[in-house]
């Protein structure tokens, strides 16, 4: 199941299922009643309006209290390591709500930053209040997955010693185009490509992840209580280069769909 945010031409954003028609194979929006987020019973109200229809805009899919990330979990960006694996080893950071953007709308360069890099990545949304979660329990309480791209300011986390400005800038977060409910996050291929040309040094599957999502909620709502909605941005391919004002921006995980995004200037 695909859950999608939205406006249509000038009105309020609306929540709505994402459905094929087995008739025309096209998708639509099947708009819902109330916030899937809730803990309330969201039904549909019987509107319908083509995905792709006129003055149909997809936003952010949802406005999290907080959202977690990862450092360094890729397999490959600890080769020849010996160091064992322990909860404790997980680098994690903290982003705000305001970094949030969503489909197609613009990456703002900050203007104090000159280095901007990409991190495609499967974000993983939180379904109900998570606390002290055992790993084997943790999946349980996810609602869905989206695509994100984690953006730092690279050289701003050099000179600031922190990762508050890097990872938080406004933007610094776009996510959709929606939750999908159904979806393994352990084995799960993601790609990014920007003005048409895929990164291949960005490209892997969430099998190589050092900790998987299951072991990543388990740990955070160890210290934080997870709330529905909140974020965890489950860690980047490997490698990670700068982006330029004009670039577009594209990252796709099998099974969820493609975000888009273009570069712009402060």
């Amino acid at each position: 199941m695909r859950i999608a945010r939205f406006i249509h031409g000038n009105d309020h954003p609306q929540y709505a299922f994402v459905q094929q028609d087995t008739e025309d194979g096209k998708d639509y929006l099947v708009v819902l009643s109330g916030y899937p987020f809730a803990g309330q019973q969201v039904v549909p109200t019987g509107e319908r309006y083509p995905l792709d229809g006129d003055g149909i805009r997809l936003l952010a899919p949802l406005l999290p209290s907080k959202i977690y990330g990862i450092e360094n979990n890729w397999s490959s960006q600890h080769k020849g390591s010996l160091e064992p694996l322990t909860s404790s080893g997980m680098n994690i950071y903290m982003k705000p709500s305001s970094s949030i953007s969503g489909p197609d709308d613009p990456i703002v360069f900050p203007n104090w930053s000159q280095d901007i890099t990409y991190g495609p990545t499967l974000a993983v949304v939180i379904g109900r209040l998570t606390r002290n979660i055992s790993e084997r329990d943790a999946l349980s309480h996810v609602l869905g997955y989206m695509c994100a791209n984690d953006l730092c300011a690279r050289d701003n986390e050099k000179q600031d010693h922190s990762s508050v400005r890097a990872h938080g800038f406004d933007t610094s977060t776009p996510v959709g185009p929606w939750i999908q409910t159904h979806l393994d996050p352990e084995n799960t291929n993601i790609s990014l490509s920007i003005n048409g040309e895929t990164i291949t040094s960005a490209c892997g599957t969430t099998a190589d992840l050092l900790y998987s999502a299951a072991q990543q909620i388990s740990y955070i709502s160890s210290f934080a209580t997870l709330l529905p909605g909140d974020i965890i941005l489950t860690g980047t391919p490997a490698e990670t280069n700068a982006l330029r004002i004009g670039n577009e921006t594209v990252v796709h995980i099998d099974g969820v769909g493609s975000l888009r995004n273009i570069v712009v200037s402060q």
